[in-house]
């Protein structure tokens, strides 16, 4: 049987469409930007109804620049950013613009929680820290906020779920996305009433539509979705997949041996394992993953690539290759300029912000991108070290996302990790993990390890030096204790205003 399979992926910046045959072949991938809103400080938004449009579009070129006939098309599915909301009303209409997961607008919410201890209380339920970009905060600040908007809340929807109901009519909660939605029992595989008591929004319980797995197929392609999209009316729709979920699909990850680093909008260390711990040296996260009895535990921020994106933005037209050629121009770890890469929020205190320190006369603007990377690399540090403290025997590190395109930032990971970095040679994860999520959905694998040994996975490596490993040891260091001097700055600034 010949056929295509379409992997649609929504990420922070940029929506993507891919269609692969039957042996994974790329037929061909279109991109188009996504426009984040921030009418507020901290505020990261999304028009809902744009994005449907952008999300139309790409798959409308796709198939008309790869010239392949919608027929061929076998079914479909979606990769996307994890937490965040998205709001229909009860008539079904978008209820304002979505919120990203790297909105900030939670954050007193968040913090008197944590006052009184319910991150403690929720955690053994629902194995998931509680964050400002969570639906759960998000929601309780909509109900403090804006009554009248959360009065009118009809249904609770994530990235893919809105995507998903607009190309089939059909609600539904993904289930490795809501896994990690504090309104998921980690323990029992379902909603919790008592976690939305405990958080104060128990009365958009009714607003949660069923959990559906990643290869479940839960919808077909609508006559409306079809006239505007070119797909086929009655094409399947899988549930589809967190991205995190669907990089470490396509990064290869099998065992406890190698974790898996997501460098984006958000830093993310992921491994898979199999059954829940406890007693554990830190609050992992944990979420459901493709395969039955396993799960993908992970440290998170939103605190990698994004912060280049920005700065690059306020520059004007520098290409990634000067980037790298200006970074590579220095010495490794010579400079004693710092940055802290906490534009979208940090994993240090709610209260860290971005910025340079260390910066005279002498740095240029090579130097302010030299700290950018190392910012951004130190971060991801950070979630590495406490994740290898529980996967104890890991030897390798693989890497996807936009900088893994940068040999000089990846060998500055390796540098500074010391481990051998893997870069698994699939250009699209997102896309090429929703399209298998509906290979394994349409039938034509059993399973989700049938279809990774079906794929010859390449991998390129890079070897950590050993002097530039000591180098960074102690820069990194340095970082550490510029961090904590700087936690102290913001409880003092608290006392004094308390």
């Amino acid at each position: 049987m010949n056929g295509y399979w379409l992997g649609l992926d929504c990420g922070g910046s940029w929506l993507k469409a891919g269609l692969y045959d039957r042996e994974g072949r790329e037929a061909g991938v279109e991109r188009l930007p996504l426009r984040a809103l921030s009418p507020h400080p901290g505020w990261a938004e999304r028009d809902m109804t744009e994005l449907w449009e952008c999300g139309s579009s790409v798959i409308r070129a796709l198939l008309n620049n790869t010239g392949i006939p919608a027929e061929q098309i076998r079914g479909v599915g979606i990769s996307a950013q994890g937490k965040g909301l998205f709001l229909l009303d009860k008539n079904d209409r978008p209820l304002g613009n979505a919120i990203l997961s790297s909105d900030r607008r939670a954050t007193e919410v968040v913090r008197r929680w944590q006052a009184d201890n319910i991150p403690e209380k929720i955690y053994p339920i629902t194995r998931q820290t509680l964050w400002t970009g969570h639906p759960v905060s998000l929601l309780r600040w909509v109900k403090e906020n804006d009554p009248q908007r959360y009065a009118d809340i009809g249904c609770v929807l994530m990235t893919h779920d809105y995507l998903r109901w607009c190309l089939t009519g059909v609600k539904g909660a993904e289930e490795s996305n809501i896994s990690e939605s504090n309104l998921y029992n980690m323990n029992t595989g379902r909603y919790d009433p008592q976690l939305t008591h405990w958080l104060g929004i128990s009365e958009i319980d009714d607003a949660l539509h069923p959990v559906i797995g990643s290869a479940e197929i839960c919808g077909e392609i609508t006559p409306q979705a079809a006239a505007i999209t070119g797909l086929a009316a009655g094409t399947p729709v899988v549930g589809g997949l967190f991205d995190v979920v669907s990089t470490a699909l396509c990064a290869g990850l099998e065992d406890e041996h190698t974790l898996n680093a997501v460098m984006g909008t958000w830093a993310v260390t992921s491994g898979i394992t199999r059954g829940l711990r406890n007693h554990e040296p830190h609050p992992y996260v944990y979420g459901r993953y493709v395969n039955d009895g396993e799960y993908i535990v992970h440290e998170a921020s939103p605190t990698s690539s994004g912060n280049l994106e920005w700065l690059t933005a306020q520059w004007g037209d520098i290409s990634f290759d000067e980037i790298n050629q200006s970074v590579a121009s220095l010495p490794k770890a010579g400079s004693d300029l710092f940055f802290l890469p906490f534009l979208y929020g940090s994993n240090a205190g709610l209260e860290m912000t971005s910025g340079f320190y260390g910066m005279q006369s002498l740095h240029t603007r090579a130097h302010l991108l030299q700290a950018v990377y190392e910012g951004v690399v130190f971060c991801h540090m950070t979630h590495l070290n406490r994740m290898r403290e529980r996967f104890t025997n890991v030897h390798a590190l693989r890497v996807t996302g936009g900088p893994a395109h940068s040999d000089v930032w990846m060998q500055m990971l390796a540098d500074v990790s010391g481990l051998t970095v893997e870069l698994p040679q699939v250009e699209e994860t997102g896309c090429f993990g929703a399209a298998l999520a509906a290979q394994v959905g349409t039938g034509l694998f059993a399973d989700f390890r049938a279809a990774q040994r079906s794929r010859q996975l390449t991998v390129r490596t890079l070897e950590p030096d050993a002097a530039a490993h000591a180098a960074y040891q102690k820069k990194y260091q340095h970082y550490q204790f510029l961090i904590e001097a700087l936690q102290g700055f913001h409880a003092r600034i608290k006392e004094s205003n308390a």
